[in-house]
């Protein structure tokens, strides 16, 4: 069951427009991760949910997509989330805001494979404007940004490939199909 919510969660960068997202189902999505482990269990982490087009859009234009593709200007017109988490931590909490990004990648993880068991899909957004996006969503000092995740029902064809003379990258084909290489298991076992 984990392993076919692991292979059903893979990063979209396209989505169904007309397909929005209620506050309760973000709400939900974040609510799992209070189960997640966290280090020295201090929980530091603290979520932004925004669902509204306007502030979607907005957050929107903070991200930057698809590095590996830098002739293409990921999410396609008609094509955005409509739903973003944004991760953030509280320096109340805790100080450092290198400690706790495994923590981070745990909840991300974790907030993806719950969306996909209830048919929605997302993305981990790394590249964004943070100073920006701090502002944008009024946030006080002592919060800071990690991680911005899409959410969305999925509208791409991607297929998971194998990998081929070490080449990693992702790409697409010229009918936008989206490939993954993965290195294989006998790859990857010491």
């Amino acid at each position: 069951m984990i392993k076919d919510l692991v292979m059903k969660s893979r990063s979209y960068r396209g989505y169904d427009e007309s397909h929005s997202l209620t506050k309760d189902e973000l709400v939900e999505l974040v609510n799992i991760t209070r189960y997640c482990p966290s280090s020295m269990n201090i929980q530091p982490l603290k979520y932004h949910i925004a669902y509204k087009q306007n502030e979607v859009e907005a957050i929107l234009a903070l991200t930057k997509w698809a590095a590996a593709l830098p002739d293409m200007n990921l999410p396609l017109e008609g094509k955005h989330p409509t739903g973003f988490i944004i991760i953030c931590q509280d320096l109340h909490i805790h100080r450092s805001s290198t400690t706790f990004l495994k923590d981070v990648g745990i909840v991300a993880q974790t907030m993806l494979l719950a969306a996909t068991e209830k048919g929605l899909n997302g993305l981990m957004i790394g590249n964004f404007k943070k100073a920006e996006l701090k502002e944008l969503l009024k946030l006080p000092d002592y919060i800071d940004i990690h991680l911005v995740i899409a959410i969305g029902k999925g509208d791409e064809n991607i297929v998971i490939s194998d990998v081929v003379n070490n080449q990693t990258n992702y790409y697409r084909d010229e009918n936008n199909t989206h490939y993954v290489p993965k290195r294989s298991l006998e790859d990857i076992i010491l």
